[in-house]
């Protein structure tokens, strides 16, 4: 694990910080549809301010094509004084005369936010100007956005380079709790995964499958898996460039501990109102799609997941946002909530489901992050974490 700072090593009283968060939020008709990445980043927020610190908020909002206004920060500045019950200012630009004015005019305690990161054609280039002009605006930097230190931008790496930098305390948790995974979690242990490709989990497959006893697949991805065992999957979602790698992976010498739906839910279409049928695995024709996991596997998976010490739970089992395809997303995180093991939940949609559920109280970590938290169970190093490192020392 890297060593880096973290808040308890900093002294913020009367400084100004800079805080990247991860405040990349869904928006409908110009309002925080989702507030949970808010509510996550508002703790470390809240310390800060309450120990003396003029704070600066930055974070990226969606993929904007230059300054759009449908893609602003101020929504999100609104409901984060909403959810705080304090004034938090939104300004109108990421850098610039008048944002390093709104700074130096704010006293200890005041939030401000910058507009959208990505507004700045630097941002995702790490541009060093940008970095440069980001770092002028504070004495210290605090990286607490997880969701995003995969990436090697001017607001994740860039600042950091330039200015005292530590580890805010949501970062902190994410990598410990997710750490866990790595290391020599308690037995048994088990790995959750599900959602519509497998190209996107499967360097989390190959560097966990030799670490788990058991590796539960589900979602869009196992018709891959099943297609790579010979099986008919209709019309399913198959990515069949990836059907050799995951052949290879299913025939190796911890194949075993993968396991597939023995059942699934089918409809002739893709489509909300498609009328569900249950099939075996070996049973799928040619004008069916596999929409859930079936009634059977999904209490066998439950069941291999309330009998585990450690489970880490990546993508839906089915089209959870459709009730006729939600059964088998809703019995996993059941389960999830039932187990008395450590319980970790990462990635959008899967988080998403739990929270809608109501049940994102009963596992022991929700992650803000969806592709971070993969590229750290696949090993990798993420840069918004390791350019922390050079204060530590």
């Amino acid at each position: 694990m890297p060593r880096y700072l973290t808040l308890d090593d900093l002294n913020v009283s009367e400084r100004t910080v800079l805080v990247r968060s991860d405040l990349n939020v869904p928006l409908e008709d110009g309002e925080v549809a989702d507030d949970f990445r808010i509510r996550m980043a508002l703790p470390t927020i809240q310390r800060l301010r309450e120990a003396g610190a003029k704070v600066v908020v930055c974070s990226h909002l969606g993929r904007p094509k230059g300054a759009d206004p449908a893609f602003s920060m101020a929504p999100v500045a609104a409901r984060m004084s909403e959810l705080a019950g304090f004034e938090v200012r939104a300004l109108g630009a990421v850098v610039g005369d008048e944002v390093q004015q709104a700074v130096s005019d704010a006293g200890p305690g005041d939030v401000l936010v910058l507009e959208n990161t990505r507004f700045e054609p630097g941002e995702t280039k790490n541009d060093p100007d940008l970095a440069d002009r980001l770092a002028s605006l504070a004495d210290v930097f605090v990286q607490d956005a997880f969701g995003s230190v995969h990436r090697a931008h001017a607001s994740t790496v860039g600042v950091a380079e330039r200015i005292r930098s530590a580890a805010g305390p949501l970062l902190v948790a994410e990598l410990e709790s997710l750490g866990r995974f790595l290391g020599a979690p308690e037995r048994p242990y088990v790995v959750v995964l599900g959602g519509a490709k497998v190209s996107d989990k499967l360097g989390v497959i190959e560097n966990l499958l030799p670490k788990v006893d058991t590796m539960l697949v589900g979602g869009g991805m196992c018709f891959t898996l099943l297609a790579a065992r010979g099986y008919e999957v209709g019309s399913s979602l198959v990515e069949e460039d990836q059907v050799d790698s995951v052949r290879s992976l299913l025939d190796g010498q911890h194949g075993d501990r993968i396991r597939l739906p023995s059942d699934v839910v089918v409809a002739d279409a893709f489509a909300e109102d498609a009328a569900p049928r249950i099939v075996a695995d070996d049973e799928i024709t040619a004008d069916m799609m596999g929409l859930d996991i079936g009634p059977e596997t999904a209490e066998s998976f439950s069941e291999v997941i309330r009998g585990a010490q450690s489970v880490f739970w990546n993508g839906p089992m089915g089209v959870f946002e459709w009730e006729n395809f939600r059964a088998g997303t809703e019995a996993v995180a059941k389960a999830m909530a039932e187990c008395g093991g450590f319980t970790a939940v990462g990635g959008g949609d899967s988080a998403a489901a739990l929270r809608m559920l109501g049940m994102e109280d009963r596992v022991s970590h929700l992650s803000t992050g969806g592709g971070a938290g993969l590229e750290l169970l696949e090993g990798k190093e993420l840069p918004g974490v390791a350019v922390l490192e050079r204060w530590a020392s």
